[in-house]
């Protein structure tokens, strides 16, 4: 006879789906894969498959984040301590992509005339025809942007370039075409770990909340979270003119304590403490937007749109707000100034060694959170730092196109009936980012010469050619296939437990083939005389 179970002691039974996930999260295998429908091409077979997530953060997928990290460990290692100059010199134009570009010359000399002409058919066909030449210069290898058909005029607002009174000079060396740090006693190569904070906007405790929150600058803060990408590339740029060569930089964002973002980076070769407190001293970064200190619009008092002035005007007044455009050409200084801190930590690291992976280590460490997951409030005055200043974030304009500039009485760039005066959708107001809306790694182009997907690939490479040295081919896996996503309410699309499970059980096959590579590549053990005496 069996047990009888109380309600209680069936609530506490776990879940199908959770059971599912755990097993999951056991054999590596992404917790929330997406359906796409897989067609063979030389049997017609379709097939619908589950396909990673891709997520980076470990509270969405924990699977995929953790990839995602360990991906980027082997980036920052590749780049780090590079010996030999890396080889970026493009290849000479083929004799195609010549005729291509002479052929596509005479099709824009063609459109003009036709412009000229008034031949709305004639540009129209040219117009088509000078799409099929693009394309087909895509497909032989040519990168970067080609010309427009149509020069569209920009209006050149003049801004001074004269550096800030306030501001110390820069040393300033010709750059030289060299991106490996130099040798030092003939076998001496190390790097730069690097380490940069933002201003101070109030004294703080060590939990990082305000002592006095009454006097902490929080719009500054917020400001200068928002604007904090554009014054790391400032510091770059400066910081590649001080040391007069191409510095290439693998860097993170994190928050302090007092949730602030700041910047670790691990630069390849070494340059002195003194040249890098100078050049973070130097570096600021202007912010020429109109002013917005002072709120003009809240509550239901809020611009509304109006269809005869295609824009926003005022709620009472019925006047049009005054266009993006317009508002710049009354600017005559810029509406903030970012500037890093004083505190420059700066260390030399020897590739190779273990520090240098412990440094790699901490450079990722915090990968797999958001930013605004890496601080967690243990107090109430942690949490009301964190309110604040998200509150803050809430009427920053992240933008020119952001809608919060319609409660300082200007209307966003490209405004539009679909805004919501006060309201934006973008990363900068999101608690998760705590203001910081760019990226999350900031790699140099010519770090290590690859892209993620081209570290993912080389990882996949390897795999595959480890199987095939040992007679694991795959041939049973379609060569030539074309994915789709699939449609809402498909019912061929099975249920998530069951492509879980499905990609469970292929990720063991896999792990099985793979531990079979291994102990097969493996040479076996020489137990004879002669290796042991030597």
């Amino acid at each position: 006879m069996s047990e009888y179970l109380t309600r209680a002691d069936r609530m506490k039974q776990p879940a199908a789906l959770d059971v599912a996930r755990a097993v999951a999260e056991e054999h590596g295998v992404c917790v929330r894969p997406l359906a796409k429908e897989r067609v063979d091409l030389d049997t017609g077979r379709v097939d619908i498959v589950p396909v990673p997530c891709g997520s980076t953060v470990a509270s969405v997928c924990p699977t995929c984040a953790e990839k995602n990290r360990r991906l980027r460990m082997a980036q920052c290692r590749e780049g780090w301590h590079l010996t030999e100059e890396p080889n970026f010199t493009p290849n000479a134009p083929s004799d195609d992509q010549r005729a291509l570009t002479a052929y596509r010359a005479d099709l824009v000399k063609a459109y003009r005339q036709a412009v000229e002409e008034d031949d709305e058919i004639g540009a129209e066909e040219v117009r088509e025809e000078v799409a099929e030449v693009d394309a087909e210069l895509r497909q032989l290898g040519i990168r970067g942007a080609l010309p427009p058909l149509e020069v569209r005029s920009r209006a050149v607002r003049k801004r001074s370039t004269r550096r800030r009174q306030d501001a110390p000079n820069l040393p300033r060396r010709p750059i030289t075409k060299r991106t490996v740090g130099r040798v030092f006693g003939g076998k001496y190569q190390p790097s730069t770990f690097l380490t940069l904070t933002l201003d101070s906007y109030g004294k703080v405790r060590s939990d990082g909340t305000p002592v006095d929150p009454n006097t902490y600058d929080y719009r500054r803060a917020a400001r200068d979270a928002v604007h904090f990408a554009a014054l790391l590339d400032r510091f770059v740029q400066n910081l590649r003119r001080c040391v007069g060569w191409d510095v290439q930089y693998f860097s993170t964002v994190e928050p302090q304590r007092r949730l602030a973002p700041h910047w670790h980076a691990a630069i390849r070769g070494s340059m002195s403490r003194a040249e890098l407190r100078a050049v973070a001293e130097a570096t600021y970064h202007q912010v020429w937007w109109p002013n917005h200190d002072e709120i003009k619009y809240s509550g239901d008092n809020r611009p509304v749109w109006d269809s005869r002035a295609k824009g926003f005007v005022d709620p009472t007044t019925r006047e049009p707000l005054p266009a993006w455009d317009e508002a710049l050409d009354q600017v005559e200084r810029p509406a903030h100034v970012a500037r890093f801190g004083v505190q420059v930590h700066s260390k030399g690291i020897l590739g190779g060694t273990e520090e240098a992976g412990r440094h790699i280590g901490y450079l990722t460490k915090y990968l797999t959170k958001s930013i605004g997951e890496c601080f967690d409030a243990q107090t109430s005055r942690q949490e009301d730092h964190a309110e604040r200043l998200c509150a803050e974030l809430a009427v920053t304009p992240c933008s020119p196109q952001c809608p919060v500039w319609l409660l300082y009485g200007v209307q966003p760039k490209g405004a539009r009936l679909s805004m919501e005066p006060g309201k934006c959708k973008g990363k900068a107001h999101k608690r998760s980012t705590l203001g910081v809306a760019g990226r999350r790694v900031l790699v140099s182009r010519k770090w290590s010469g690859k892209s993620l997907a081209d570290h993912k690939h080389d990882r996949v490479k390897f795999v595959r050619q480890l199987l095939a040295d040992v007679g694991i081919t795959g041939d049973d896996q379609p060569k030539r296939v074309v994915w789709n996503n699939v449609q809402p309410g498909d019912p061929n699309v099975p249920p998530r437990p069951h492509l879980l499970l499905r990609a469970v059980a292929e990720r063991r096959r896999w792990k099985a083939e793979y531990t079979a590579a291994l102990l097969a590549s493996a040479s076996p053990p020489n137990h004879s005389a002669t290796s042991q005496a030597a």
